[in-house]
Parts: structure tokens; sequence; C-alpha cells
């Protein structure tokens, strides 16, 4: 059992009967993003037939939708700042993916990584660009995980 309190379209307060001791918070973001998926080992039609046109040679783009899921633990629930949240996401996901090449301008993705930018391996970065900065918070603050939405029906949570 859970009761969740919508504060926004971007924000809501969630606790579960389960756990008394913390409450979480969701918040969703928004960047715009190109991308190519493609593994250099393989030939250009193996990548063309696997990948299809997400294989354009000079990317394609997505509106991405994410969200942060993050445990706050009950004597903190009066002073947790939601502005400081939004600052750590605005500085280590959203000025460093919004509107780039994930394969171009970015060194996550960058080739040699060997990291395919896919909704899955975005999700996992994204949780690693985040999880540190948001254990800043308090004690006892975590990231619980990160989705990310590349479209209305497809998105990857880490971690699962």
């Amino acid at each position: 059992t859970a009761i969740e309190l919508g504060l926004s379209p971007y924000h809501a307060l969630a606790m579960t009967a389960d756990d008394t001791t913390h409450a979480t918070i969701h918040l969703r973001f928004d960047f715009a993003a190109a991308h190519r998926l493609h593994v250099p080992a393989w030939s250009d039609e193996a990548n063309l037939a696997y990948f299809g046109k997400c294989n354009n040679p000079n990317g394609h783009g997505h509106n991405y939708r994410f969200e942060v899921r993050v445990a706050i633990p009950a004597p903190h629930l009066g002073s947790f700042s939601i502005d400081a949240l939004e600052a750590i996401v605005e500085s280590a996901v959203i000025a460093r993916f919004d509107h780039k090449h994930l394969n171009l301008d970015t060194e996550e993705f960058a080739a040699g990584t060997g990291l395919n930018p896919t909704v899955e391996n975005i999700a996992r970065v994204c949780y690693s660009l985040l999880a540190l900065p948001v254990a800043t918070l308090g004690e006892g603050i975590t990231l619980c995980a990160v989705r990310v939405w590349e479209t209305d029906r497809t998105s990857s949570e880490y971690p699962a």
C-alpha cells in the first residue's frame, strides 16, 4: 500500500506502508538529444539490419523524459530542498546531454568507449552521474532509480 501526492506534472511525493521511515520523491525532467546506434566491429549491413533507422549515419533525435526517484529519511522531510536536487540534475545531466549528439558531443558515449547510447545505457549513465551528488543532499538521502523514456512507449529504469 502506498500514498502518493502529485505536487505538479513533474513532482510527486510517495510513502509506502512497507517503509514508513522514508518518503520517495519523484521528479521528472526533459532533454533533447541525437544519437546513433552502431557497433563499430560490425559491418554497415549488420548494423543496419540490427538497429534499422536508429543506425542512420547522421543520427536521429529524441525528446527524452527522465525521472529520478530519491529516498528521503522521514526526519529530513521538512528540510529537503527540491531546488537543490533540481540543480544537481541540471548540472550533472541536462547541461551535459541537452541538445547534444550523444555519440559526438559527450565523453560517456564517445567513440572508443564501447557504450552505445541506448535508452538502457542512458538510464545507467544518468544514475551513475547522479548517485554521489544526490547523497550529498543529506544523511541517508539516496538515489533509488532513474527511468528514461525515449518515446512514449519505450523506457528503461536503472537499477531495475
